[in-house]
């Protein structure tokens, strides 16, 4: 990677702020160490979401907007929100940075477009995908770009191959039922004004699973918390599943307590009378 003029405003993130919000407590300087580190806090301290999306509301991905939704406000958001503030904090600390996109797969063979925002590391010589967007089956630390790698991060398992006839990786996890593709992404390199052609299209667009329900989602080490509409699933690493429905009006404390995401009271209103209306909307997960 050759960048010499940042695309990822680093320079306007108010870093000490950033760091407070997610619970990082380390050094600053671009290691692997603050790598993994800034990774794991940020996917396990602001979690995924979609509220705005579903509200009807538009979303600015402007840094200032990020800033003031995802630390000041103490909210979530989905993957370029959340890839951009954190791509903006990589920049603060001096890593070289690069955006990509994926095509999504959750074990599903259709092509489909490319609609997910991620990134990739360039440090001493090698590549690491780093990915705090994906929502509940996201990965809790950076994985080096090196085909056929399979690691176990915290209780989960990840692979990458490289499919030489498409050029593409594939992000792989283990499920119970076995190996099954997350999404595949190319070297074309994206930037923030590709992010935002492809938001637009999944925060507005009739087909986009995003506008249909609430989709909150919140992966640790060794629990993934998924609210799909109505539906709360508490999954742990054995594949053991807590499954139970939510009234409407249980939605604006779960999101506090369960995905660490504070609701305004007009937000938490709104919300409430969404769900009542939504109630178990089909559709794809993320």
């Amino acid at each position: 990677m050759t960048d010499t003029v940042s695309v990822w405003g680093g320079d306007r993130l108010d870093l000490d702020a950033y760091l407070a919000r997610i619970g990082y407590q380390g050094g600053r300087e671009p290691t692997l160490d603050a790598l993994r580190r800034l990774h794991a806090r940020h996917s396990a301290s602001i979690g995924f979401e979609n509220v705005d999306v579903v509200l009807g509301r538009s979303i600015p991905l402007d840094l200032e907007s990020l800033q003031t939704k995802m630390i000041d406000r103490h909210r979530g958001g989905y993957c370029y929100e959340q890839n951009l503030l954190y791509a903006a904090a990589l920049d603060r600390f001096g890593f070289r940075v690069r955006g990509l996109g994926a095509r999504i797969r959750m074990g599903d063979d259709r092509l489909r477009p490319v609609t997910h925002a991620l990134l990739e590391v360039e440090l001493g010589g090698e590549n690491f995908l780093t990915d705090v967007g994906f929502g509940g089956s996201a990965l809790p630390a950076p994985l080096p770009l090196r085909d056929g790698i399979e690691v176990r991060q915290g209780g989960w398992d990840f692979a990458l191959s490289y499919e030489t006839d498409a050029e593409v990786w594939a992000l792989r996890t283990r499920t119970e039922d076995g190996w099954t593709d997350l999404y595949a992404f190319g070297p074309e390199r994206r930037f923030p004004v590709d992010y935002a052609v492809f938001h637009h299209y999944i925060s507005t667009h009739p087909r986009s699973p995003f506008i249909r329900r609430l989709v909150v989602q919140r992966p640790l080490p060794e629990l993934r918390s998924a609210l799909i509409g109505r539906e709360l699933t508490r999954t742990r690493p054995d594949f053991s599943r807590e499954v139970r429905r939510i009234a409407p009006e249980e939605t604006p404390e779960l999101l506090e307590t369960e995905f660490g995401i504070t609701l305004s009271a007009p937000d938490a209103e709104a919300l409430i009378a969404f769900q009542e209306r939504a109630g178990d909307a089909a559709g794809d997960t993320p």
